[in-house]
Order: structure tokens, then C-alpha cells, then sequence
């Protein structure tokens, strides 16, 4: 009998009480994806696939600290279970006190729907979503041109216990879309992706539609030297570039002076003006389509996340507001190390700018310029500037008097999302979009277009 045919809280409860250390936190995911692959116009691939991992941080005190253990384990049978509880605390106590050792959170709140079933998605989430994308798939044929891509659907129930009484559960649903088409000769290729939580607000005419007007873009062909261009910078990148820099944002890595929000001579840049256009960066478990766990789960500790902070609350947090640095990320430990308030990594990112400018209203408006489609193989080059490289990819465009003129070649770039947002001129409406590189972690991202009067295309790359 495996772990699965006990309910999630159960196994959880079980976990608690097998414990014999000072202290315990035990996690139980359980998850469940539905997916669709396709090819050439025509479905490939679906599956549905559901697992349970098993998260034990067993604490235990000491004359010099408070160590920690942290076992995962995925498929634990009943009779593993008391093993896994046993390897934490063996863990712990073989470790030193940890650095980021904190007391439990404890108040003993309560999810109302703890003892529920877990959540699971199936391949009903795409119910209309298939039909629609096989008349699609229709319109392209018509049109000459091909679509690949793919659909996930993931449901995680998480489930968080604590010897100190709390008792917490979270479900998140996260839906991805990535939709390529190609022309029949495959030298002209543009993309779309849309993130969702269910797939009832994603059309897969309207985005066969925009990537049928982008190909024909592509059917002029310009060859543009590297240098410093006017850049159009869609949702998508915005949104790749400022999730590295949230990722960045460490509260603690900036009082020791080793990151881009470091001032020089000691100290944070919290309180300095990063832009002058009025952006606000800014975090909210509850923003509406995408919510994510309004408490703290974290399965290991590292830099500004500790396994102690776990169901600690999450509230909305500003990161920036009109331009100014107002928080940057903390855990309980590193709040008390650099006197900062504490400020969790929150499952979201939004930047606002107040605005409602569409991407093309912003292209009408351009004298001559490029237009990109996305960022991929961002990689980061200097820590101290917070200096990124990556390609082009699927679509650069040039602007010419309000229009977009041609396709020219990709490039390499060399930014800081920082220094972007301290040169960039105008901004968008802010709308929710799909990260390209990042949506294997990160998906739940709302962004405007920005425009850069200046981005640094540092080479030319042959990438597609």
C-alpha cells in the first residue's frame, strides 16, 4: 500500500507524531499534471501524471544552537514513513547549529479546508482549450504555416504541520502555453505563450492569429550590425529580466556589499530612486489571477529562505514604488542580521506603471527602432551591476516611422535589469504574461512593454 491511499494531512499527522525531535515541520506536496504535445499542426502527446513528496525538518537543540534536517523522499510508503522521520533527526543531529535558526512559527492557525482531498487537474482543464486549438490548427494549414508547442497543467496541494500546532494547506494551479509557428521552409519562426491558471482565458485563434501577422514580418529580411538600439521590450522580457532581479534582491547579500543593491561605503540602496518613470514593483499572495500560498514553504534553507520560516504569513509587499527601492528580500534570520524589515519571497511579481498603452500603440510611436519577441539563455556576468547576457530568439523587428518594416538578425545583449529600468522612457499597460526563460520555476508575472532608448546588442547571433 503506498502513501497515496492515506489523505495528505493524514501521512502529515502521522509524520508529527513519530517525531522525537525538539522541533518539527513536516510538508506534504501532492501534485498532478495534465499535458498536450504538437507537431506540425496535429496533436503528438497527452498525458496526466500525479505524485507526493514528503518534506521532514526535524530541530534539535543544543548548548551552542539549534540545529536543522531536512529529509525529502517522493512515493514514501506507510512503512518508510517512520525511516524518513528518523533520517531528519538523525540529520539534525549530526549537523551544526544552524545559522538561520529561528523559533517555529506557531499561533496555531488552521486552513479550513486542511482535511480536505488534495486538489488534482486532469485532462478536462482542456476541455474547450483542445477543440479551439484544433481550429487552429485548421487556420494555419490554410495559411501555410505550421504550429508546435505544448500545454501544461500542474495542481499542487501543499500541506504544512508543525509540532508547534500549525496546520496549513495551499493549492496552486499553474497553466503554461507555448506556441511556435513556423513557415513550411522553417526560416521565418515566431512565438507566443501565455501563462494561466486554467485555461478558460487563453484563445489560441488570436495568438495563431498575431504569430500569422509576425511571419509575414519575417518575409523582409534586414541584416542590422551589433550596437546600442531604441528596443521595444514586450511583457515576456520585462518579465525574465525582473524575476533574475528579484531573485537578485537579496537583503543580506546587499549589507555585505556584494550585489547591485549595495551602497557604496556600507549599506542598502532602500530609499534610492531606481527609474525615474513611476513604476511600482511589487508582490500580493492575493493579486487577482495570481494568487499564490499567502504563507511561507520552504523546503530548504538558502540565502533569504529558511526551513524556520515555514507558514510564516506573506503579505503585499512593495518592492519598488514610483521608481523608489522600498524592500528587498529577507527572511526572519537575515531581518535580524541587517536590521531590514522581514520581506519573504512572495510566488508573484507585478510592475505597474499606471499607464494603458498597448505594444502597438507604443510601435505607432516609434521613429525607428527594434522590436523584440522574447529572451532565452539569460546568464548573468557580473553580480556587482547585476550584468545579464542572453539571445534574441523567434522574432526581432525593425520599426520604421510607426511601422514594423522587417525581421533582422538576433542578437546577444549585454543589460542589467537595473540599469533597464533606470534608462527605460516609456512604459506600457501592465497585462499578465508568460516568462519564456524562467517558466520552468517562475510563471506568475504581470508586466508592461518598456522602452529602452538604448539596449545593448552586444554581438550578432545566428540563434533562431
Amino acid at each position: 500500500m503506498s502513501a497515496r491511499s492515506s489523505k495528505p494531512h493524514e501521512v502529515v499527522e502521522r509524520a508529527l507524531e513519530l517525531s522525537r525531535a525538539d522541533g518539527c515541520v513536516v510538508i506534504a506536496d501532492e501534485q498532478s499534471t495534465a499535458n498536450l504535445r504538437w507537431a506540425g499542426n496535429a496533436l503528438t502527446t497527452n498525458g496526466v501524471t500525479r505524485g507526493r513528496t514528503l518534506t521532514v525538518v526535524a530541530t534539535v537543540d543544543g548548548k551552542e544552537g539549534t540545529a536543522s534536517g531536512v529529509v525529502s523522499r517522493s512515493a514514501v510508503t506507510p512503512d518508510e514513513l517512520e525511516p524518513l522521520v528518523r533520517a531528519a533527526e538523525a540529520a539534525a543531529r549530526g549537523a551544526g547549529p544552524a545559522e538561520d535558526a529561528q523559533p517555529l512559527v506557531s499561533g496555531g492557525e488552521r486552513s479550513p479546508e486542511y482535511t480536505e482531498a488534495p486538489a488534482e487537474t486532469s485532462s478536462a482543464v482542456f476541455a474547450d482549450f483542445a477543440p479551439a486549438l484544433g481550429e487552429a490548427f485548421a487556420r494555419a494549414r490554410a495559411g501555410g504555416r505550421e504550429l508546435y508547442g505544448f500545454a501544461n497543467h500542474e495542481m499542487v496541494s501543499s500541506y504544512v504541520g508543525t509540532s508547534t500546532g500549525l496546520r496549513l494547506r495551499h493549492d496552486q494551479p499553474n497553466g503554461t502555453l507555448e506556441l511556435n509557428a513556423k513557415s513550411p521552409d522553417r526560416t521565418r519562426s515566431a512565438w507566443a505563450g501565455h501563462s494561466t491558471r486554467d485555461f478558460k482565458d487563453v484563445d489560441p485563434a488570436a495568438l495563431d492569429a498575431e504569430l500569422a501577422v509576425r511571419l509575414g514580418w519575417a518575409e523582409r529580411r534586414v541584416e542590422l550590425p551589433a550596437g546600442r538600439y531604441e528596443t521595444l521590450l514586450p511583457p515576456t522580457a520585462v518579465a525574465d529580466l525582473l524575476i533574475y532581479q528579484m531573485w537578485s534582491a537579496s537583503g543580506r547579500d546587499a549589507v555585505e556589499g556584494r550585489t547591485v543593491f549595495s551602497k557604496p561605503g556600507g549599506g542598502t540602496r532602500v530609499g534610492e530612486k531606481l527609474t525615474g518613470l513611476p513604476l511600482t514593483l511589487r508582490s500580493d499572495p492575493g493579486e487577482p489571477g495570481l494568487e499564490s500560498a499567502p504563507f511561507v514553504i520552504a523546503h530548504s534553507s538558502g540565502g533569504d529562505q529558511s526551513v524556520f520560516d515555514n507558514g510564516l504569513p506573506l503579505a503585499a509587499t512593495e518592492w519598488m514604488r514610483e521608481g523608489e527601492l522600498r524592500h528587498l528580500t529577507t527572511s526572519r534570520h537575515s531581518a535580524g542580521l541587517t536590521g531590514l524589515p522581514v520581506a519573504p519571497v512572495i510566488d508573484n511579481i507585478v510592475l505597474d506603471g499606471g499607464e494603458d498603452r498597448s505594444l502597438d500603440e507604443m510601435v505607432a510611436n516609434t521613429g525607428r527602432g527594434l522590436l523584440l519577441t522574447c529572451l532565452w539563455y539569460i546568464r548573468e556576468v557580473d553580480p556587482a551591476s547585476l550584468l545579464l547576457t542572453g539571445l534574441t530568439r523567434d522574432g526581432v523587428y525593425l520599426v520604421e516611422n510607426g511601422e514594423v518594416t522587417g525581421e533582422v538578425n538576433n542578437f546577444r545583449f549585454n543589460e542589467s535589469p537595473v540599469g533597464v529600468l533606470g534608462r527605460a522612457t516609456e512604459a506600457g499597460r501592465t497585462e499578465k504574461t508568460l516568462p519564456r526563460e524562467w517558466s520552468d520555476w517562475f510563471t506568475r508575472a504581470a508586466m508592461p512593454a518598456l522602452r529602452v532608448p538604448d539596449f545593448n546588442m552586444s554581438s550578432v547571433s545566428q540563434g533562431v
